[in-house]
């Protein structure tokens, strides 16, 4: 076997190490995965995909085809907490192939398992791949447009990629409405070919050019027609408020007068130069060395870091931003940035900067690991609101064992290894993350304990009801439960959990959120089920809510509520 081969198989082996770990060893958490989980649960039992549900309303802010892949393997599996996840972690692998690939096609293979590296060893790309979120797999379908688009342009003319590339692009959009941002590409190669830049092909001469733009639009109507004809024919009204919401308001609308998240235009400078470590340790010896390249008009590096630019001034505009909006332009960089890492990683200071980055993070996780151990820092205590205290515990131990890797592989390689001591660090972080600290944190997290404790209360013949719920409650209930709305306000919601608690009360219970218990109830009959999510849990029957008023609206919270910290949406 070369070193090549030997050096492809260790890539893939510690890929599958950092992203699959862990798969199947915990359940979905807040804020985005629970409800995407449950759509996906429900299409899989009302057989109905084309229109999500959360709960008894439509979920319209995005696309299903991120809910239909986690259906499609609940359907396969049977099993949520394996479906839930694989889909990140495929769309994780599949962003991974297409850059190692296409750095393989541009320069070498080596550097194409150099860019691999690069993406695989940011945190936030890390971290991402190990969520059930929308994100993994709008960054692989932009990636994998770009992927289609270079091939053409730089190793062309390849009509079958210019194709791919777009439809890759529409089946970006169709997860996420962003997803064609891919296509921006398009206009630093058009400015290259246009100024004779070495090896810039766009042919956009050619008839076949157009069949691009025809397979964008083939793949977004692979959901759009259908989900059109069936909303219009339908004619109801909660079908027509789907299709403007969904068309409308959660794309041009949330991009041009955004309504929550917002940060200043820096925000994204500030996410790549934190999330996006270590990688961007690199950039003091990256940035001399992409200007020399461009100086060669070298457009290997122009298309992937001008894009990258302009990935970061389109969603710098608008108010509205979480930092994972940008992840999509980290493959592109690491591309960039590939060629150029083995001259870095030969450079004593960068070698030393690296080894300070391990050395740094193993300390604090140690750190905070002993702390944990020997008191009780704020952080532990914000941490261990409403969990066990055997939790604290074995995280506590759990960080000391990654400080200690980090520790002895930065010992042991030194500064003329550090990238080997930066493996064994990440590697351990993942890995003791995955099987230590997920399944501790899960019941706090998932409400799954909760949901237990619930179903303990009430006993197996009991019927429930949710007031005031996150998708979590629904889909970590032990039994089908009634539900009174969802973003309908938390007053007409108790109203009419009341009413159907008084149709058989004494087989019915609802839970409520605090923030939804009105005054009238009297909390000595009501059981208090503690803190989840960050949110406390009353358990209830009729005799608890006897001042309380049916008919209308109940009365306002005794208290303020407090924000609902899982409450960011999905975006």
């Amino acid at each position: 076997m070369t070193q090549t081969r030997r050096e492809t198989w260790l890539f893939w082996l510690f890929a599958l190490l950092i992203l699959a770990t862990g798969l199947g060893l915990r359940d979905p958490w807040p804020a985005d995965e629970p409800r995407f989980a449950l759509v996906a649960k429900q299409m899989v039992e009302s057989g109905d995909w084309l229109f999500p549900h959360r709960g008894s309303e439509l979920y319209s802010d995005k696309p299903p085809l991120f809910m239909w892949m986690q259906a499609a393997l609940l359907a396969l599996t049977g099993q949520m907490r394996i479906a839930f996840l694989l889909p990140s972690l495929l769309a994780a692998l599949g962003t991974l192939w297409c850059v190692t690939d296409l750095g393989t096609r541009l320069w070498t293979r080596r550097i194409g398992l150099y860019a691999g590296w690069a993406t695989l060893l940011t945190i936030q790309f890390a971290w991402q791949a190990k969520k059930a979120q929308i994100d993994p797999m709008v960054v692989f379908w932009i990636t994998l447009s770009c992927y289609g688009l270079l091939r053409h342009v730089l190793r062309g003319p390849d009509w079958r990629m210019w194709m791919l590339g777009w439809a890759a692009a529409g089946l970006g959009t169709i997860t996420k409405g962003v997803g064609f941002i891919a296509l921006l590409l398009l206009i630093p190669a058009g400015i290259a070919a246009r100024r004779g830049w070495p090896g810039v092909r766009m042919q956009a001469r050619d008839a076949r050019f157009w069949l691009g733009p025809l397979a964008f639009i083939a793949a977004c109507c692979v959901w759009l027609v259908p989900m059109l004809v069936a909303a219009l024919g339908n004619g109801g009204g909660a079908y027509r408020a789907y299709i403007d919401d969904i068309l409308l308001r959660q794309t041009v609308t949330r991009y041009a007068n955004s309504w929550h998240h917002g940060q200043p235009w820096w925000y994204f400078l500030e996410v790549a130069l934190t999330a996006w470590l270590p990688t961007v340790l690199a950039l003091p010896w990256a940035i001399p060395g992409w200007r020399r390249r461009l100086r060669r008009r070298d457009a290997r590096f122009l298309l992937p870091l001008a894009w990258a630019a302009l990935v970061f001034v389109f969603f710098s505009i608008p108010s509205g931003k979480r930092d994972m909006y940008i992840l999509p332009a980290l493959p592109m960089l690491c591309l960039a940035l590939a060629p150029l890492l083995p001259g870095i990683l030969r450079k004593p200071n960068a070698q030393r900067l690296l080894l300070g980055f391990v050395m740094v993070f193993a300390l604090a996780a140690l750190g905070a690991g002993v702390a944990m151990l020997l008191g009780q820092p704020g952080f532990e205590r914000r941490l261990m609101e409403g969990r066990d205290a055997h939790v604290a515990l074995g995280l506590a131990w759990m960080f000391v064992a990654v400080g200690g890797f980090g520790l002895a592989g930065g010992l042991w390689f030194g500064r003329r290894r550090a990238h080997a001591a930066l493996v064994t660090l990440i590697a351990a972080l993942w890995v003791l993350y995955s099987l230590i600290g997920a399944p501790l944190l899960n019941d706090g997290s998932s409400s799954r304990g909760l949901m237990r404790n619930v179903g303990a209360v009430i006993g197996p013949q009991a019927e429930l009801g949710l007031v005031g719920w996150r998708e979590q409650q629904l889909l970590m209930a032990d039994r089908p439960a009634t539900d009174f709305g969802f973003k309908r306000p938390k007053p007409d919601q108790f109203a009419a959990g009341l009413a159907w608690l008084r149709q058989s009360p004494s087989a019915r219970w609802l839970l409520v959120q605090e923030a939804a218990l009105p005054q009238c109830v009297e909390r000595g009959s009501a059981r208090d089920m503690d803190i989840a999510n960050g949110r406390r849990w009353w358990l209830l029957q009729a005799d608890a809510a006897v001042g309380c008023d049916a008919g209308a609206p109940a009365s306002a919270p005794a208290a303020p509520a407090a924000p609902e910290p899982d409450d960011a949406g999905d975006e």
